[in-house]
């Protein structure tokens, strides 16, 4: 598989909300309840290049084989260098590598970007898959959240974890 590492363009949204609202419909990885679509992941991208962070693309053959982006952690002025990252891959990339370069790829432009810390809200009832991915990159669990969202009639929890880029 021929993969390419990018920063994400206005014509990747399409494939960025086909893969999000895959997983907004069918697991808890996120706590959204309603496909999202193009508008507002244009509006996302927006965005994260306005605050000066980096929205990157898997790349497979033309196709968006996922996704990864750091945003505020929160609003406050006092938080401006530490972020939230997330990242989402199509489900026939998985299991593949493509989540540990993407990984890897966001938190070097995150760094180069001025993040200092870099949070992780992991939904851990059917993300294994991305404790994994944030354990291996050197996240530390620093918390968790016990019955914080509620989706398909299940209460969910989350695991916070956390990694220091200086």
């Amino acid at each position: 598989m021929s993969l390419t590492l990018r920063a994400a363009t206005p014509a990747d949204m399409a494939g960025v909300a086909a893969i999000y609202d895959h997983y907004v419909l069918t697991s808890t990885a996120t706590f959204e309840l309603d496909p999202s679509g193009r508008p507002l992941w244009g509006a996302k991208l927006d965005a994260v290049r306005d605050g000066g962070w980096p929205f990157l693309i898997a790349d497979s053959g033309g196709d968006v084989a996922g996704f990864a982006y750091v945003g505020p952690w929160r609003p406050r002025p006092a938080y401006e260098h530490t972020v939230e990252d997330s990242i989402y891959l199509d489900p026939a990339h998985t299991g593949r590598g493509v989540g540990t370069q993407l990984m890897a790829r966001l938190i070097e432009e995150a760094e180069q970007a001025g993040a200092r810390e870099v949070i992780a809200v992991v939904a851990d009832m059917d993300s294994p898959a991305s404790l994994s991915l944030h354990r291996r990159a050197g996240f530390a669990d620093a918390g968790r959240l016990e019955r914080v969202g509620r989706k398909f009639d299940r209460w969910l929890g989350t695991t916070l974890l956390q990694r220091s880029l200086v």
